[in-house]
């Protein structure tokens, strides 16, 4: 049976349709406006000038780690040391995704196993949370365990108890600053509880995904700023908790950005024994560009 509330949503959704309008909700897709802001880096590079600051040609194999100034770049965007990060390529969800492999077919520092072997493996997932982290660990045979987000990070009552109590537990997801879809910003006390809680399984990861470093969510008033996790984590005694991302995907180019990997030297020694198997090195040049063309955070 029809009522009258229903009969008045029906008109208006009837009132919308009749404005033609053609609108693009996927979320955080760059307007054409935002796009053009970095259309500096197309000049950036030229076929005069393709030579980093070190005397490196960009065009050719090398470097596997990245070039010196864009690992600074990155450096500087998250809040980091130089030596702890390393390129990754130009998509983020595709670094993590790779680690995420090496996890499940490697020993990762301080683990007894590689994770593939563990049948009960589960993921922490605050929520509400980002879909395609969780679509991502769903899909490579992980358990999804939500736990609640609060305004300041997850509810970490509950996620000390849980990694406390199951061995299975083997990551959680954490995007620190502006998390989808509240914009919740991670507190540092948050932050210090997840760096130094007690965990089950010995080699328990923080997948830091800071995808919105600075993506300031009112640039008029305050801008949030996080602890350094991973100095929280070394102090703690758990240095190679953390394995942070972040890269330039909604700065420059959709696909054609920049990803930055930042871990512990152990995570980071343990990393690029794989990455020399799978490749020689990344794109260079879109390294020089981003690097000439951002210059630095600011």
């Amino acid at each position: 049976m029809r009522t009258k509330s229903f009969d008045e949503a029906l008109v208006n959704y009837e009132k919308w349709q009749g404005k033609g309008l053609s609108l693009n909700m996927a979320r955080g897709k760059p307007a054409s406006e935002q796009l053009d802001l970095a259309a500096g880096l197309f000049t950036a590079v030229t076929q005069e000038n393709f030579t980093s600051r070190e005397g490196i040609d960009t065009r050719n194999y090398g470097e596997l780690h990245g070039l010196i100034e864009t690992r600074e770049l990155m450096a500087d965007i998250m809040g980091f040391p130089v030596e702890n990060v390393v390129i990754a390529g130009c998509s983020s969800l595709t670094a993590m995704y790779d680690v995420h492999a090496r996890l499940l077919l490697t020993t990762a520092p301080g683990g007894e196993k590689a994770w593939f072997l563990d049948e009960k493996r589960a993921c922490l997932c605050p929520s509400p949370g980002y879909d395609r982290h969780f679509q991502m660990t769903e899909g490579l045979g992980y358990e999804l365990i939500s736990v609640d987000m609060k305004e300041d990070g997850p509810d970490m009552d509950e996620v000390e108890r849980l990694v406390k109590e199951n061995p299975h537990i083997r990551c959680i997801w954490c995007v620190p600053k502006y998390s989808n879809p509240t914009g919740a910003v991670y507190s540092e006390e948050v932050c210090r509880r997840l760096a130094k809680m007690e965990t089950a399984a010995p080699d328990f990861r923080i997948f830091w995904d800071n995808a919105y470093a600075v993506h300031h969510l009112d640039p008029q008033n305050e801008r949030a700023e996080i602890p350094n996790m991973l100095a929280l984590c070394e102090e703690e005694g758990n240095p190679n908790r953390l394995l942070a991302f972040s890269s330039t995907s909604k700065i420059s180019f959709a696909g054609g950005g920049i990803t930055a990997f930042a871990a512990s030297e152990a995570n980071l020694a343990w990393y690029e024994e794989q990455q020399k198997l799978q490749m020689i090195c990344t794109d260079k040049v879109n390294q020089l560009r981003h690097a000439r063309y951002f210059k630095n955070k600011k």
